[in-house]
């Protein structure tokens, strides 16, 4: 039976690339592509991939509450993330929301045909260097813990609407999206302003930055 793979990335030549590399693997089926993090659920609840190779940072939905939601309603769908973020922080949180493997794009491509193969059989992966993160952060986890981060500070759907402000989307367009009314937008809006003690939009969005939420060339 072939690992059937869905590929998540906002970049198409990133994409196309691990498209046309994974089909020349024997036992490997690229069977579908997203460009963002809902698009990503979407799809894993539609085909049931065995596989997401996850992009960490992408737009309308982060692969970090893309992979929660994923795993959460499909739990014999594993998730291996394939980014750019070398900081723990996004390692912690991917592993935390449930990934099985994670890599940087850094990595040599047999090294991610290795990493579906063990995820899909129900193994954990990680390059040498995230493994060395994972161990650090159990050495560390009282610091970790008390420092905080937006997965620690804000709810998943706080996280969302935090992301798709600062994207520039508006209040009319965050409610349509997120199918919710617009004065519940608000509420959020505000009550995660109170929570992190930010007065304007351009602190959010600058927080939205460091905290992987969205990028510069998301």
């Amino acid at each position: 039976m072939r690992i059937r793979v869905l590929l998540a990335d906002d970049h198409q030549m990133v994409r196309e690339g691990l498209r046309t590399l994974l089909e020349q693997q024997e036992g490997v089926q690229v069977v579908g592509e997203a460009t963002d993090g809902w698009q990503a659920v979407k799809l894993a609840r539609e085909l049931t991939p065995h596989v997401v190779v996850m992009d960490v940072s992408m737009p309308g939905l982060n692969g970090i509450d893309a992979t929660r939601q994923i795993v959460n309603e499909l739990p014999a769908t594993r998730v291996v993330a394939l980014s750019v973020h070398s900081d723990k922080r996004f390692v912690i949180e991917m592993l935390k929301m449930g990934a099985s493997g994670y890599l940087l794009k850094t990595s040599a491509f047999d090294e991610l045909v290795l990493a579906i193969t063990a995820v899909a059989a129900g193994q954990v992966y990680l390059s040498p260097l995230i493994a060395g993160y994972v161990v650090d952060a159990y050495r560390h986890h009282d610091a970790e813990e008390h420092h905080g981060s937006a997965f620690t500070q804000l709810t998943p759907r706080e996280r969302e609407i935090v992301q798709l402000l600062a994207e520039g989307q508006s209040t009319k367009e965050i409610a349509a999206q997120l199918h919710i009314s617009q004065k519940t937008v608000d509420v959020h809006r505000q009550n995660t302003m109170e929570k992190l003690h930010f007065h304007s939009l351009a602190e959010l969005i600058k927080y939205a930055i460091k905290e992987g939420l969205i990028t510069l060339d998301s």
